[in-house]
């Protein structure tokens, strides 16, 4: 039943204008292509996460921040999301960070009349 009834809606949501019918043919190229992109992109992000060698992560930062680049370029992803993947990317926890010393604080003594 359900089968019959998505090949009907198939059927009527088709497009009739020769327009339309091109819409359709150029929106499920450009998808593809997106899907490619966004794809490489996240490969490139996984594999910077994966590297253990310090100077391969180096390199795999690089290409993640080259396939975000990309994404942008063709409109894939927002410049405001490419700028937080990339903040995330560098400030990964892999990263050496330098740990802050406990200081004592200092007292303020009363001074005395």
């Amino acid at each position: 039943m359900l089968k019959k009834n998505r090949s009907m809606l198939l059927y009527f949501s088709m497009p009739i204008i020769k327009s339309a019918k091109k819409r359709v043919r150029v929106a499920k190229r450009n998808q593809a292509q997106n899907l490619k992109y966004k794809n490489a992109m996240k490969k490139a992000i996984t594999a910077y996460y994966q590297e253990k060698n310090s100077k391969k992560k180096e390199k795999k930062l690089s290409q993640a921040f080259s396939a975000i680049d990309k994404a942008v370029k063709i409109n894939l992803i927002h410049k405001n999301k490419a700028a937080r993947l990339k903040s995330k990317l560098a400030k990964s926890p892999e990263k050496k960070i330098v740990q802050k010393r406990k200081t004592a604080k200092k007292v303020k003594k009363a001074k005395k009349k």
